[in-house]
């Protein structure tokens, strides 16, 4: 397989056409090789529009990575910088803490699922990637004082909660895909004040919900 056609082609005929417009974003996924990331059955998959399986060593974790385009567009919305640094929940195969990990200065990424976390840790590590760690354990139990300049959630949630919005600093960004199925909306929120946050919503699109994350309460007659 031609995997530089194949990824020339992901770019231009599904990333670009979807309103990723930042050269830099561009750029950085020729750079990041996305069949090195993706479980082995599943390299010739590497550039679909679709999600991969996240199936390690034969057994099936449930969990899947991103489709190229929705993992792009996050990126652009973040924009994180080269001295910030950035907190991942659900680092799946480690290609999103990757791709961060080119742009910023740090990257933590929490994964819940040990086998993922190996997986995630083994892949940058074979990239050469030495400013990003995977952590194994639950995105929200992060240490006393633990503040970053951006966070991404690699999989939808309910809500955000307010406890990791605390864990902005000012100025900070946090992108996520919002809501329950079917309706849900890829937002990116920033930390004006101390207490003051403002939200956009960038686009329509579905994923899987982060484990043991807060659901949203619902009236029951």
């Amino acid at each position: 397989m031609d995997f530089e056609r194949a990824r020339f082609n992901m770019i231009e005929q599904q990333i670009r056409p979807w309103q990723v417009l930042d050269q830099d974003v561009l750029d950085l996924l020729f750079v990041v090789k996305r069949e090195e990331f993706v479980p082995p059955a599943y390299s010739r998959m590497a550039f679909t529009d679709m999600e991969i399986p996240l199936n390690i060593d034969g057994k099936t974790t449930g969990e899947v990575m991103l489709s190229p385009k929705v993992e792009a567009r996050l990126l652009q919305a973040l924009a994180p910088r080269k001295h910030e640094s950035v907190l991942e929940i659900g680092a799946g195969s480690g290609y999103m803490a990757a791709l961060l990990a080119h742009r910023a200065r740090r990257v933590v990424s929490r994964e819940i699922r040990a086998d993922l976390a190996g997986f995630a840790a083994a892949n940058l590590k074979r990239a050469g990637i030495g400013n990003a760690a995977v952590e194994h354990g639950h995105g929200l139990q992060l240490a006393d004082g633990d503040q970053f300049d951006a966070i991404v959630l690699s999989g939808s949630v309910s809500f955000v909660p307010e406890t990791l919005l605390q864990r902005l600093n000012p100025g900070g960004r946090l992108v996520a895909i919002v809501g329950e199925l079917p309706v849900m909306t890829a937002q990116l929120i920033t930390r004006n004040a101390e207490r003051q946050f403002s939200t956009q919503i960038l686009f329509d699109t579905v994923a899987r919900p982060l484990v043991d994350f807060p659901q949203t309460e619902h009236f029951r007659f």
